[in-house]
């Protein structure tokens, strides 16, 4: 597998960045975060991130999109990594739009879509409901009634899910909480009656939101595909999802390496730079090459997803582990090699930090994703 990207790449890699250091930098966080922003993220640079292609980018042309691949998103997502750029990417694009797209009737793909595509519209999927993720864990439930379905239950976790436009909620028709049988995926516009929605600031200054639905009654034009047949669609949303974030993640562990070995540049202690010393040295090679490997893995994820590879959820489990794994190391150590300032507010590098943490219980950590690549391989 070739490493290099091509120059219709490197020309959306050089455009992500300059947007990003330009409009989004951690400066922009901050902001957000002391301004206790209800978002999280700002419209008005999403709009014009979606403006320049980003949010229809795997989209077809058909709807408004771009019809490009995940690894041009990848490549966004990597630079939004790099200065923690919070915008609602996953949630909408990767996620609920990404459900609408493989699950969705031609119909609801009009109807969402396009506005999607166009920055417009700002959709969140509902799943997972405890406090760690579990991918057939759902309890909470669809009743057949009379053209259409009631759902009840709770949903934590739920990205972006305080502002969305609507929500994908997964709920189960049929079956035990843990059967992957007899899910499905339902529509849900926000204000619906019986629907509540309470944001959840996160320790990274990002949203998710806590969602409880008390007989939110759903049209069956509002159901994805077969009422009970929503794990294979949810599957590959959450595959495309975790690729998705360690992409991100990859891009925060870049970034976190590097200014880290900017700092041990500089850095004086004993009249001499720290960079000179031979153990810090040695934890900078390990960084480094724990990024590269990153690099790797993420990189044929998204290019299995884009080839609609038949080892694109054994992808997704690995690149999400490893990533994790960098991501929490290397922000780790890049606060040890700091020293005291490390953990100050002063310093950005704390945020890569808070990042970290919570991407990594993003759609499953590292444990989790180990297990899944073991479990499909058979063991």
């Amino acid at each position: 597998m070739s490493l290099v990207l091509t120059e219709d790449q490197e020309s959306i890699r050089k455009m992500a960045r300059e947007f990003v250091q330009r409009r989004m930098p951690t400066t922009h966080l901050r902001a957000l975060r002391d301004g206790a922003d209800a978002l999280g993220y700002s419209p008005a640079c999403w709009s014009e991130l979606a403006g320049l292609g980003v949010a229809g980018m795997t989209f077809p042309e058909a709807v408004g999109g771009v019809g490009l691949g995940f690894a041009e998103l990848g490549i966004v997502l990597e630079e939004c990594g790099r200065t923690l750029a919070p915008t609602p990417i996953v949630s909408t694009v990767v996620l609920a739009g990404g459900a609408i797209s493989l699950g969705g009737t031609d119909a609801q793909r009009a109807r969402w879509l396009p506005g999607v595509c166009a920055g417009e519209r700002v959709l969140a999927l509902a799943h997972d409901e405890g406090t760690r993720h579990a991918r057939h864990r759902v309890a909470t439930r669809a009743e057949p009634v009379a053209g259409g379905f009631r759902i009840t239950g709770e949903k934590s976790f739920v990205l972006d899910g305080h502002g969305a436009d609507a929500l994908v909620v997964a709920a189960r028709v049929a079956g035990a909480s843990a059967d992957r049988a007899g899910i499905g995926l339902f529509i849900v516009p926000a204000g619906s009656p019986g629907l509540t929605v309470a944001r959840t600031p996160l320790v990274d200054s990002r949203n998710a939101a806590r969602v409880r639905l008390d007989g939110v009654v759903v049209p069956d034009d509002q159901v994805l595909g077969a009422p009970d047949g929503g794990a294979a669609v949810l599957d590959r949303v959450l595959d495309r999802g975790a690729i998705a974030v360690s992409a991100e993640m990859l891009g925060g562990a870049l970034e976190a390496f590097e200014r880290t070995v900017a700092y041990l540049k500089t850095r004086r202690q004993f009249g001499v730079l720290i960079g000179s010393f031979q153990a810090l040295k040695h934890r900078a090679a390990q960084m480094f090459c724990e990024v590269e490997l990153s690099r790797s893995i993420v990189l044929a994820a998204l290019r299995a997803l884009d080839d609609d590879g038949p080892d694109a959820a054994l992808l997704a489990a690995a690149a999400k582990a490893r990533t994790t794994d960098t991501f929490l190391r290397v922000a780790g150590e890049a606060i040890q090699m700091h020293g005291g300032i490390g953990v100050t507010d002063e310093l950005d590098i704390g945020l890569f930090y808070k990042r970290a943490r919570v991407a990594a219980m993003t759609l499953g950590d590292a444990a989790y994703q180990r297990d899944r690549y073991a479990r499909l391989q058979g063991y």
